[in-house]
């Protein structure tokens, strides 16, 4: 069952107050959840149970997706504000410094919390920010074409595509490396999230000029790429693995850009693998 929790985030004109949806299940030491842009905390659902079984998991709809409202009016969607609004959302849920593990624009934010001493140990999934600018321009283009495809569909023609496994591949295959396993419901609900995200066009923007280009020193970090990733194209990888230098590169086989429902074991396990090396040297 979701909730809702409002928190500080601090601006060049004072502190403004940030309202988010978010889920909460399990015990242990506390695990953060980012999907990536256009998604909704949902799109962890294959592995929240099995992640849950050992920690307290909290999965975030992002300021300005799924249902959470936008940022407030002035705040920029860049990546510092955000990840230092989440190191706040963080605070108020009485879970600093949780281990946060992020998809896509999520995982960029889980590198940036944990350069930032935010996460105590980072897992990204096809994180953004490895990018060259054409495989930037590539990227943002399919997005956007999503965006297009998915604000254009009646909800009738929707519904009707989402219950077969062709019209479920044409709406999802860009991000799963095997859509026709999504459930009808959930290719529904996202390709709606995807539509309705307030916070699109601004991440959108915000993140044109965006390099991850520092170190994360300290922190356990795993990066890990699917190896059927259409959206970012696995060697980004290789790439991050020079930037981050004591990370762990893993190949997620026959996955997608969204791995979790495409293998939610395997991802499971790899979270659960960086986790389990925090407190030991990393290298």
């Amino acid at each position: 069952m979701t909730a809702t929790v409002s928190f500080p985030v601090d601006t060049p004109l004072g502190p403004r107050t940030a309202t988010v949806t978010y889920e909460r299940k399990g015990s242990g030491e506390p695990l953060l959840l980012l999907h990536g842009i256009g998604h909704h905390l949902q799109a962890w659902e294959p592995v929240t149970d099995i992640l849950a079984a050992e920690h307290d998991v909290i999965a975030v709809d992002l300021p300005g997706f799924g249902t959470s409202e936008p940022l407030p009016e002035g705040v920029p969607y860049d990546l510092p504000t955000v990840a230092a609004a989440l190191g706040s959302l963080c605070s108020v849920l009485g879970a600093d410094r949780p281990h946060v593990v992020g998809n896509s624009l999520g995982g960029l934010l889980a590198l940036e919390m944990g350069r930032d001493s935010l996460a105590r140990s980072v897992t990204a999934l096809s994180p953004a920010g490895f990018w060259t600018e054409a495989e930037r321009r590539y990227a943002f283009a399919t997005l956007r074409a999503m965006r297009v495809g998915a604000m254009a569909l009646p909800l009738s023609t929707l519904e009707r595509l989402s219950h077969s496994a062709a019209g479920r591949t044409a709406l999802t295959g860009t991000i799963y490396a095997r859509p026709a396993r999504r459930s009808p419901e959930a290719v529904v609900a996202e390709t709606l999230a995807l539509r309705q995200a307030t916070g699109f066009e601004e991440t959108l923007a915000a993140g044109r000029s965006v390099r991850f280009t520092d170190d994360v020193p300290d922190v356990p970090v795993t990066i890990a790429w699917g190896s059927r990733d259409r959206l970012l194209l696995p060697r980004q990888g290789v790439r991050a693995k020079h930037v981050v230098r004591d990370a762990r590169l893993v190949r997620l086989r026959g996955c997608g850009h969204v791995p979790m429902n495409d293998d939610p074991a395997l991802v499971a396990r790899v979270v659960l693998d960086t986790v389990r090396t925090t407190g030991r040297p990393t290298g």
